[in-house]
């Protein structure tokens, strides 16, 4: 487990760090207001750059360091005392959320031959599909946060993985289907812009 916790820990480091090499490069977004076209979950803060000099990649990047020595001293603490056989529970407890703690921002840039999504570069070929929901009423992101009502939820399904990466909310359509130009360029199937203008809420796929 604590071998799983480091190995997790240092390819979450070195991927944010090749997103932000790669994201300098991308097609969408580049300016401002592009930037702010796109909500996060959760707390539905807008996108920002995905930038060394940024407080996001600065506390991963340190907080990578401390959450390694909160592991080597947990494990020295089960290893020294009898903990493990008495708070089993506790012991994982504390293990995942030292895990979970160190996460940036999420994010999404469109790169000329795949996409970085959440702070991990996939290529164009590991997309499965792109799917699109407008967030009208009775949608389950509606009422969260004035900016999301009437956006659009964008969801990506990759090939292979177990489990896939967060949404992303776009505030409107004018900037969708910007989006939607370019993932089609690099033939990665989706809701194409004739749907996007008729639907009002669901998903939609193209033919893979």
């Amino acid at each position: 487990m604590f071998i799983l916790g480091v190995y997790y820990l240092i390819n979450y480091r070195l991927r944010i760090k090749k997103a932000a090499d790669l994201s300098k490069d991308a097609l969408y977004p580049k300016i401002d207001d592009e930037f702010n076209s796109i909500l996060l979950p959760i707390e539905w803060k807008e996108m920002e750059p995905l930038a060394k000099n940024t407080k996001s990649y600065q506390y991963v990047k340190w907080g990578t360091l401390i959450a390694l020595l909160l592991l080597l001293a947990l494990l020295w603490i089960v290893l020294a005392t009898e903990w493990l056989g008495s708070s089993f529970f506790s012991v994982v407890y504390l293990f995942i959320v030292i895990i979970n703690s160190i996460k940036h921002r999420g994010n999404l840039f469109i790169l000329s031959k795949g996409i970085i999504l959440n702070g991990k570069f996939y290529s164009s070929n590991q997309i499965k599909n792109y799917q699109i929901e407008k967030i009208v009423r009775w949608h389950e992101l509606y009422g969260l946060d004035d900016r999301v009502n009437n956006a659009y939820k964008i969801t990506f399904k990759i090939k292979k993985e177990l489990f896939p990466p967060n949404y992303i909310v776009v505030k409107d359509s004018a900037y969708l289907e910007r989006m939607i130009l370019l993932l089609d360029e690099q033939g990665i199937p989706g809701m194409k812009e004739k749907e996007l203008a008729n639907s009002s809420v669901g998903n939609f796929t193209t033919k893979s």
